[in-house]
């Protein structure tokens, strides 16, 4: 086994989020299995990017040539194809990001290679890749298995912690590019979303209510106490579909995935498709009537109350802390 290989996710000189969640498990897999964390990293101008990844990978494997500037499936499979049958790994790590799932089904099938998708959590035993995947829409989780000596996953992006990386102080290879020349899909541009009111992903604190607000009318309540905190206001699904918050507040698997300093669940039982999006939060505080709720299995605090009792007294303290 030469190692476990993680492709580098980046754009527009940055690399993305999923890419130290995925660096972070590698190094866990490393060390039990005893071979290197290989970052794969594929474009052009990358030598900023690869000393940014060369303190937390053994080996950080870099492809450039005119044609890889952005993203585009094609070439990156014919990289990354070459890659696994000349070093043959014991793992791929992909993101399951637009980009992986473009990417990551036909590399397999190229290679005939086993694939897991959304992959949650994950590990190698006795050389036998186990991972756990939702099915039917988060209703059922699987753990699903292989035994072949190379295999590839997506993974779920919010599912591991980059606070736990550590420094390997390895090494940058550039690699030798050959690109088979054929029509490829042409790369014209980068367009950003259409940016909902609130982007929930990028804020510190986040009041996130569920069925138990009640109702539409019962949001002020919430809202102030973001306000309050200086936080932005999110919800679980049900809320979400009953449309008394907009589609781009929802966190979840159907959702968005979160990672606050601050995440206060009111209302909210915690399904296991919610807990997924915000387990990664820094601190979380749940307040629920039910004690059994299964949203205090992830909880840092837990309050068993009726929310619009609680709420109104902690907006109280916060402006009693702020001076008013």
């Amino acid at each position: 086994m030469s190692g476990v290989m993680v492709l580098v996710e980046h754009r527009r000189g940055e690399i993305r989020e999923i890419t130290w969640e995925m660096l972070a498990k590698a190094q866990e897999l490393s060390s039990s299995l005893g071979v290197e964390v290989q970052a794969v990293l594929i474009g052009r101008g990358l030598s900023g990017m690869a000393q940014e990844l060369r303190p937390f990978c053994h080996r950080v494997l870099v492809a450039e040539e005119e044609g890889l500037e952005a993203f585009n499936s094609e070439p990156y499979q014919q990289v990354l194809g070459r890659l696994i049958e000349e070093r043959r790994p014991v793992l791929l790590m992909i993101g399951h990001t637009a980009q992986g799932m473009d990417l990551a089904p036909s590399l397999a099938a190229a290679l005939d290679l086993p694939l897991a998708t959304d992959c949650y959590e994950f590990g190698l035993k006795d050389g036998r890749l186990w991972a756990h995947r939702q099915m039917y829409g988060g209703k059922l989780s699987a753990e699903v298995s292989s035994e072949a000596p190379t295999k590839v996953v997506t993974v779920r992006t919010g599912s591991f912690d980059p606070e736990g990386l550590r420094e390997v102080g390895g090494e940058v290879e550039e690699i030798k590019v050959r690109l088979d020349p054929f029509p490829w899909k042409r790369f014209l541009e980068y367009v950003e979303a259409p940016p909902g009111e609130v982007d929930i992903t990028q804020a510190e604190v986040i009041v996130s209510v569920g069925r138990g607000i009640g109702g539409p009318e019962n949001l002020g309540l919430a809202e102030e106490l973001a306000r309050a905190l200086g936080g932005v206001l999110a919800c679980s699904r049900p809320v979400a579909d009953k449309k008394w918050l907009p589609k781009d507040r929802q966190v979840g698997t159907s959702g968005k995935t979160v990672k606050p300093k601050l995440y206060i669940a009111l209302g909210i039982s915690g399904a296991f498709q919610h807990i997924v999006g915000m387990k990664q939060s820094g601190l979380i505080l749940a307040i629920n009537k039910d004690p059994k709720a299964p949203i205090f299995q992830v909880a840092h605090y837990g309050i068993v109350g009726d929310l619009f009792q609680v709420v109104p007294a902690l907006v109280a303290k916060v402006r009693e802390r702020k001076g008013g």
